[in-house]
């Protein structure tokens, strides 16, 4: 006989939510050609001149994933691999024209996807839960706990 649950299943809930919510990002941004990772190394190369293991880092990304979509992003002439101009041992990733335009569509996209998810509650409910994300994200659940068959490291925001 299976043992009684006493409390909601929540890791059930954030885990189905967080799939779907990533299905519908997946499609929304592969209609202009992007991938999320590409449209969070875009955003965040935008944001501060940054190394490719810092977005690696930023973007929750192992190395060869990262080389890989920085190849990606390059190929399509949306980014490029650069000197730093702080550090000359080091590259960044630098956004090209066309680049900084694709990632303000795809920002676009990104908050059109989230508040089209948001919008299906009503006002004060979406509060209440943005609200309770945060204060678990930055809380009891910010620092994953370390050992033997630990999960996967959930992203950064982006």
């Amino acid at each position: 006989m299976a043992p009684t649950r006493t409390e909601p299943d929540l890791s059930y809930l954030l885990d189905h939510t967080s799939h779907v919510l990533r299905t519908r990002m997946t499609a929304a941004l592969g209609e202009i050609g992007l991938t999320p990772r590409m449209h969070c190394v875009l955003v965040h190369a935008l944001e501060a001149e940054r190394t490719q293991a810092q977005l690696a880092e930023i973007g929750d990304m192992d190395k060869t994933t990262m080389v890989v979509t920085v190849d990606a992003l390059e190929k399509a002439g949306l980014a490029e691999r650069r000197p730093s101009s702080t550090d000359r041992r080091a590259r960044i990733i630098a956004v090209t024209e066309a680049g900084a335009e694709i990632a303000a569509r795809s920002q676009k996209i990104v908050d059109g996807v989230h508040e089209a998810a948001l919008g299906s509650l009503p006002d004060e409910e979406r509060t209440v839960l943005l609200r309770a994300l945060n204060r678990l994200v930055t809380g009891h659940l910010e620092t994953p706990v370390e050992g033997p068959g630990t999960a996967r490291r959930a992203r950064q925001r982006s």
